[in-house]
Formats: structure tokens, C-alpha cells, sequence
């Protein structure tokens, strides 16, 4: 096996490593029977409560850096680490994201992949995610739909990329925004029979009386 095919199956199987899976061990809890059945941030967030939530948005950011900082750079074997490629780093991120959606110690069964997303953006291209984050807040408090707000949010990277002039990163957030098109399409379908549920945004943006 490659260095390269390597370190991607390495990202998997960083990407595996659910963080509401894991904090739920500790509530002897799986959020995935429970709410809307996903082991992403918003649903651990509407069922277990602000700081669980946060605390699994932050893990599932930590593997997307991790797997597009530190894994690209690992020395394995006789091989060492080196300047990684921009090739490299992005199948290691997209990998990670994989890995969260289907995460191999998990029964394949994770969440939708936005926040380790997020996550590898931090590193590949941080001003990115100034427009995804300024998209995001305003769909979410325009519609209170928070898998609308990140699909709309995946898809305004492509712009953003475009005006940077660099085909590979493109390419690449052209691929993400699908992803995230793909991982959501159940929220999609809901909102075409109005059955999605919407969240009450009071909860991170609190009314002043």
C-alpha cells in the first residue's frame, strides 16, 4: 500500500471517530435513537442540550483539521512526512468527511460531514469560511432550517473559490457543496412536504425583553 492510499485510509478512520458517539458513552446515551436519528451537531445539540452540542461541533471540527494538518504531514515507516501535496491534503479532509458520515467503528452510521468540513477549510483555506459562516447565520435566522442554511452554505464556497482562481480548490468545494447536497437530502425531501423540523434559534441568538 501506498503512502499516499495510507495516510487517506488513516483520515477515515480518524474521520470514524463520531464525537456524539463518543461524549455519548459518557450519558450512556446514542443520540442516533433519539431526535432526528443523526449523530451530527444539531441533533446532539436539540437533544442533549447546548454544551453537549457544542462540545460535539468542536470534536467533529478538531478531525477535519486533523486530518488535513497533521495526517498529510505524518512520517510513516521509512517515508517521511515532507511538504505534503494539495492533492494529498484534500483527499486526507474529504476522507475524514467520509469517515464521519460512515464512520467504520459506528455501523456506518454517522452525521452529515458540515462541521468536519468546516474544519478542513480552516486549513486548506480559512477566508472560505468567512461567506459559509455569514450564509449560514443568515438562512438560518431567515428560515430556521438548519439543513437548508448548510446546504446554502456549502454551495457558497464554489463563488468564493472562484474568485481565488485556483482550479484544484474549485474542484474541490464544488465536491464538498455535493457532498452536503447528498448528506441532506432527507432534510431536502422534508422541506418539500413540510415536514422539517425548525429550529428555534432563540437558543443560540436569545430575544432581549
Amino acid at each position: 500500500m501506498s503512502v499516499f492510499i495510507l495516510k487517506v485510509v488513516l483520515a477515515y478512520l480518524l474521520g470514524s471517530v463520531s464525537g456524539s458517539l463518543l461524549l455519548g458513552k459518557f450519558r450512556n446515551v446514542d443520540i442516533r435513537r433519539q431526535g432526528s436519528g443523526n449523530a451530527g451537531g444539531t441533533n446532539a445539540f436539540r437533544t442533549q442540550g447546548k454544551l453537549f452540542g457544542i462540545a460535539v461541533v468542536a470534536i467533529d471540527m478538531a478531525k477535519g483539521v486533523l486530518a488535513a494538518w497533521w495526517v498529510p504531514v505524518l512520517g510513516l515507516g521509512a517515508a517521511t512526512g515532507g511538504e505534503p501535496t494539495v492533492l494529498l491534503v484534500m483527499s486526507c479532509s474529504f476522507a475524514a468527511i467520509l469517515g464521519h458520515c460512515y464512520p467504520l467503528w459506528h455501523g456506518f452510521k454517522g452525521g452529515k460531514g458540515a462541521a468536519t468540513a468546516v474544519g478542513a477549510m480552516i486549513v486548506i483555506e480559512p477566508w472560505l469560511l468567512l461567506p459559509v459562516v455569514v450564509t449560514w447565520l443568515v438562512m438560518l435566522l431567515v428560515t430556521g432550517y438548519v439543513g437548508l442554511a448548510t446546504v446554502v452554505a456549502g454551495f457558497s464556497l464554489v463563488p468564493s473559490a472562484w474568485l481565488l482562481e485556483n482550479p484544484v480548490l474549485l474542484y474541490y468545494t464544488v465536491l464538498i457543496a455535493l457532498f452536503l447536497l447528498f448528506t441532506h437530502r432527507g432534510n431536502i425531501r422534508k422541506l418539500r412536504n413540510g415536514t422539517e423540523h425548525r429550529f428555534n434559534t432563540s437558543h443560540i441568538f436569545p430575544r432581549k425583553h
